[in-house]
Order: structure tokens, then sequence, then C-alpha cells
């Protein structure tokens, strides 16, 4: 007898398992189908933010940013340190810790809320009735059935066409967390998110970094003054050394490492490095799926195609997460999750991309939500800007932090909110406060009379948002 289930959901990533769980909450009989295991080849829920991306790269972020502040900056506050080494391993063993710690959380949460999780490749089998879904483990397989089906199966490392992914020598994300020591010569290919965190980690820890950028522009998806910004730190006070307008040409590896050749407006040129880091974006996880077993429409982007409530071409068939329109974060997939899992119970449940806040947890961090000047100029909105920098903060001045600045875009007309920028220490954190006000419609007033602790950093945003109306208090 097959085993029958209300909704099937395939893919334990950060949108599937919270998926699963809050249908699980809604009273639906709920099963999890995911083939994810670790380098141990042991089965592990959470998909790559957990296992090989979002978790384990902070952790490595924090430690080298830990270093850092021992080896070279503490001594500005009187305190003097000598010899300060950095113990590869045990870093790393720091964060394996951190990640199974995490996953194993999932795995209570499922026991906590009766979800069935069935290891292995899940993909559609037939339709009738019901939906037919396939589970897959080495030689073995089961069919189970469901009501409802919900794919999430998230993304992967995009890799470069003739160029050989080993994780040892040439790595994707994968390989760029698990390194056992630092590489002298680090070569990264692509300045985007996951390029400047892996960058930035190996960096703070003594590799010399340099890092290869198809684009004419650095960080062309952020705020112009936040790439600016951005560019002023990281290359010229950090030391990172980016090049852009970047065509890569012949990749060979050798006995000491990898050469990239590689062209730029100034003419042919070679990067002779330890270890290569290609990280050149994310493309989605929807093939093998049994899309036209089912008639399920996939684009030619490898996107599953979904209506504003992320439901599929198939009647009781939704997808969430990396493998529809959409930035690909992982709070933007959770989202998506509880929606579906609402929708499917009948409620009302919804997800405004425009609100969907990016960071960049780099130091500084980056952050922003909704559109960026250079976007609202090319739209013909008229707008304000106000923008702060944490140089004039108490806050940041005590924390011996006081790069970067707030930014906040306001309608001209209405006041209203419609995009704000910050480069600064927590930005993760202080971006938040910008999208409550967005969900909210605020005005920029609304967030210039709002009472912010002294001394903190929120008050740079608040600030800004005084700014916007030409009466900054503190500048």
């Amino acid at each position: 007898m097959l085993k029958s289930f209300e909704v099937v959901v395939i893919g334990a990533g950060p949108a599937g398992y919270i998926a699963a769980i809050r249908c699980a909450q809604l009273g639906f009989s709920t099963a999890v189908i995911d083939e994810w295991k670790n380098d141990k080849g042991e089965a592990k829920l959470g998909g790559t933010c957990l296992n090989v991306g979002c978790i384990p790269s902070k952790a490595l972020l924090e430690s080298s940013e830990n270093y850092e502040r021992v080896a070279y900056k503490f001594g500005n506050h009187g305190i003097s340190v000598t010899g300060a080494k950095i113990d590869v391993a045990k870093m790393q063993a720091r964060k394996d810790r951190i990640v199974s710690q995490l996953t194993g959380g999932i795995e209570m949460l499922f026991r906590k809320n009766k979800i069935t999780w069935l290891k292995g490749h899940g993909k559609f089998a037939g339709s009738g009735e019901k939906y037919m879904v396939e589970v897959a483990d080495g030689g073995s397989s089961e069919i189970v059935e469901a009501n409802h089906v919900i794919l999430a199966t998230g993304s992967t490392a995009r890799h470069l066409p003739g160029l050989e992914v080993d994780n040892e020598t040439i790595c994707d994300n994968i390989g760029a967390l698990a390194f056992n020591a630092v590489p002298e010569k680090l070569g990264v290919i692509g300045a985007g998110v996951i390029g400047l965190e892996l960058g930035s980690v190996w960096r703070r820890l003594g590799a010399k970094v340099t890092v290869l950028e198809a684009l004419p522009n650095f960080l062309a998806a952020a705020d112009d003054a936040v790439a600016k910004e951005a560019w002023k730190v990281f290359v010229k006070e950090q030391g990172l050394e980016i090049k852009l307008g970047v065509k890569i040409g012949n990749v060979s590896r050798g006995k000491r490492g990898v050469t990239v050749e590689y062209e730029t407006s100034e003419g042919k040129q070679a990067l002779d490095c330890s270890k290569l880091v290609v990280s050149v974006g994310r493309v989605p996880n929807t093939r093998n799926l049994g899309a036209e077993t089912v008639g399920l429409k996939i684009d030619e982007r490898g996107l599953i195609e979904v209506d504003e409530h992320c439901r599929t071409s198939l009647p009781n068939v939704y997808a969430v997460g990396d493998v529809v329109r959409g930035p690909m974060l992982a709070h933007k997939g959770m989202d998506e999750g509880v929606m579906v899992a609402e929708r499917i119970a009948g409620q009302a449940g919804y997800v405004n991309l425009d609100t969907i806040p990016w960071v960049i947890y780099t130091a500084p961090e980056i952050a922003w939500v909704g559109r960026a000047e250079q976007q609202l100029k090319a739209e013909g909105v008229a707008y304000r800007v106000g923008q702060v920098p944490f140089s004039h903060n108490g806050r940041a001045l005590g924390q011996d932090e006081t790069a970067g600045f707030v930014k906040i875009l306001a309608d001209a007309k209405t006041d209203r909110v419609l995009g704000v920028h910050i480069i600064g220490s927590h930005a993760s954190e202080m971006i938040a406060e910008a999208v409550m006000a967005m969900e909210f419609g605020a005005s920029a007033e609304d967030i210039a009379r709002i009472c912010h602790a002294h001394p903190s950093l929120s008050e740079v945003m608040h600030e800004a948002a005084l700014a916007v109306d030409k009466r900054a208090l503190h500048m």
C-alpha cells in the first residue's frame, strides 16, 4: 500500500523545511523528500544554506573578523596582543559544530511536528486524483502519493563551461568553505555576494586575494553610492584586489596551483594562485523532477513558472525559493514556504518581493531594501535623499567601526520610503527597521518621529530620515 500524505515537499532547504513545518502546524500530514548528504555520506536536512552556504560562511566570517581584530585592531583600544595565530582546523571544527547543531535542530523540529523525512531524490512519477512522487535512493525507490506538492529543490553553483570544479584546487562555495590551510594566493572569479564574502574570509587570515569580475561596474545590484563606498573600503583600505571588465581565457592546473589567463582593457594578463574559487552565480535545481511526466512548466532559465502566490501551472502544485522568480535568498524562500502552506489551508498568505532585504556579510556589512537611486532616476521618479555617515555616531566611534553610512530615498511628493541602503557595522540587523517601515508604507518622517535609543547605531537611521527633510540634528 502506498504511503499517502496531504502535502509532500521536495527539498529540505530553508524554503522546503519551513513550508513543511507550517503545513504540519496547520494540521496537514506532511512528508519531506531530500537527497542531501554531507562529505561523510550522512543524510542531513537544511540544504545548501545550512550545510555549505549561509550558515558555515557566517561562522568563518566571524572567526576571520575576530582574528583580524586581535591581530591588527585591538591596539586602538589599548590592548596589546603579540603572536596571534589562526588554527584553521579548529576554526573549521567550530563551523562544523554549528552546522551540525542547526541541521540536528531541524530533525528535532520534524519529529516535534510529526513530519516524515523520506531520504532520496524526489520527482513526479505520475498524476491522477493524486500526484505520484518517486523517492529514489541509490538502487532502491518507492512511490508516495500526495494531494499537494511543494517544490523547493533550491539551487547549485553555476560553473564555467570547460572548467572542472574539483573542490580541491578549483572550488565553488563547497570547497571554499573547507580549506584546511590559508592559501598563499587565492583567486576568485566573480565579485558578487559569495565571492566577496569568501574572499574576505581568507584575505583576513593572510591570503593575497585577487577577484576577477566580468562586469565593468562593481556591485552593480547595489545603490551606486554604496558600491562606491564599498570599493573604497575593500580595495583602497583593506587591500582586496578587484579587477573589473574581465574576460576569462584559459585556466590551467599545475603542481603549485592554478593559472588563470584573462583579458581586460589593459590587455592580456595571467593570475597564478594556490586555489581558485568560481563564484559566478547559481542555477535552479529543476532537472530530473519528472516535469515532462506531469506537464510542469519550466522556462528557458530553468525556473519553474509560478504566479504571485507561487502556484505552478499544475493544480495543487507549488514552487518556492531558488527555483522560482525573485532573488535567490533563503529568507525569501522561507516566506514563500509559509505563504504556500497557508494558501493550501485556505488562508491569505502573501509575500511582497519589493520588501525583501539583501545583505552582503562583508566587513563592513552591506544591506538594502527597495529601489536604488539609479533605479529611481531611470524610472523618472521624483525623490529626496537623506544620507548620514556612521563617523558622526557615538556608538560607532566607541566600537571603532565608523565606515559607511545610511541612505534613505523617499518619494518627493508623499515622503513614502522607496529604498534604504546601508553600508556599515551590523547593517544586516539595522535593515529590519527599514523593511518594516516599507512594509507598512511608512514615510521618512515616520522614521524620524520614532525615538531611537542613544547611543546606538540605529540613530544613524534616525538621522538619515531627518536628513531627507534637511533637518538632521547631528550633521
